[in-house]
């Protein structure tokens, strides 16, 4: 099975979710880089999700789809929200960046909330994948 396919047996509050995350850390950052102020951010801000996109890919592909998948959110865009929100509170920062990077914002703290109790759970013993979502299940 793929992790599209497993993403597709989760709750229809999930798939949701991740179409809102989709947005948020991969769509709207692009916006970032019309303005020469916000350039960095935009640039920072989609290597962070690409990583971590391919990241948890490829721990999917090692683990199936377990609560550690959340841990290359944790790992790029811990610092990325302390950058975002840095760069949000800088004077010379224009309007509109800065308000599309306060959806951004929330948008992975949202997630990051998530994904620290998810791996949390998982260094607590919460450790088999999710029923029919192995990568090898048909």
């Amino acid at each position: 099975m793929s992790f599209a396919e497993a993403m597709a047996l989760q709750p229809t509050w999930v798939q949701i979710w991740l179409n809102v995350l989709l947005v948020g850390a991969f769509i709207l950052p692009l916006s970032f880089l019309i303005w020469r102020a916000s350039r960095m951010a935009g640039v920072l801000t989609l290597a962070a999700s690409l990583l971590s996109g391919v990241s948890i890919n490829w721990m999917y592909g090692q683990m199936g789809y377990v609560k550690l998948l959340g841990l290359p959110h944790i790992v790029f865009w811990t610092p990325l929200a302390i950058y975002l929100w840095r760069q949000i509170r800088h004077p010379d920062m224009p309007v509109w960046p800065r308000r599309l990077m306060s959806v951004t914002l929330v948008v992975i703290a949202i997630s990051l909330a998530f994904d620290y109790v998810d791996v949390a759970r998982w260094l607590l013993g919460e450790r088999d994948a999710v029923a029919g979502t192995l990568p090898g299940d048909a």
